[in-house]
């Protein structure tokens, strides 16, 4: 009973959605929207950066997206400064 329960609290109404209203899931693949400077980077992540397979988290303050960036690794992105990609 409790599975049901945490399931339904899951689709409720926390939906996260990219920079133009697309609900975004698991496994989906996003788009980069601005520049993003990395801290203890020389680089930032450039418009346009292709990032797939992300994992949305909903108890991670502002920043909801864990993703793998190839060149950068393993970091957490905000829905705002991605939209999916169709």
């Amino acid at each position: 009973m409790t599975e049901a329960g945490e399931e339904a609290g899951v689709d409720g109404p926390s939906e996260i959605r990219d920079t133009a209203g697309n609900v975004l899931h698991d496994g989906d693949s996003v788009q980069v929207v601005k520049d993003l400077k990395v801290k203890g980077r020389p680089t930032s992540i450039k418009v346009g950066t292709k990032v797939r397979n992300i994992r949305l988290v909903r108890d991670n303050g502002d920043h909801d997206i864990d993703c793998k960036i190839d060149g950068f690794g393993a970091m957490y992105l905000k829905s705002s400064v991605v939209r999916k990609v169709l």
